[in-house]
């Protein structure tokens, strides 16, 4: 009887380390990708920005060429 527990409790083992080797490589293909979809949203972001400071820039410009045609007072 004891020899019918040993076996089993191995086999039981075995199925469980086979278990937690899948779970491992499936992490570690999660973790893969969550590192590509976090540099995926910082380049979103940067680009973002980016189109923020050219808006700026072009309010800027927009802003001189009204006041220079004499759409806009001048800021004094």
């Amino acid at each position: 009887m004891a020899d019918a527990t040993r076996e089993l409790i191995y086999e039981v083992l075995k199925s469980l380390q086979l278990d937690v080797r899948r779970l491992d490589t499936d992490m570690r293909a999660v973790k893969s990708e969550v590192q590509a979809i976090r540099s995926h949203v910082m380049g979103v972001q940067q680009d973002i920005s980016n189109i923020y400071a050219t808006l700026g820039d072009h309010g800027e410009r927009l802003d001189r060429i009204e006041t220079r045609l004499g759409l806009l007072e001048p800021a004094h």
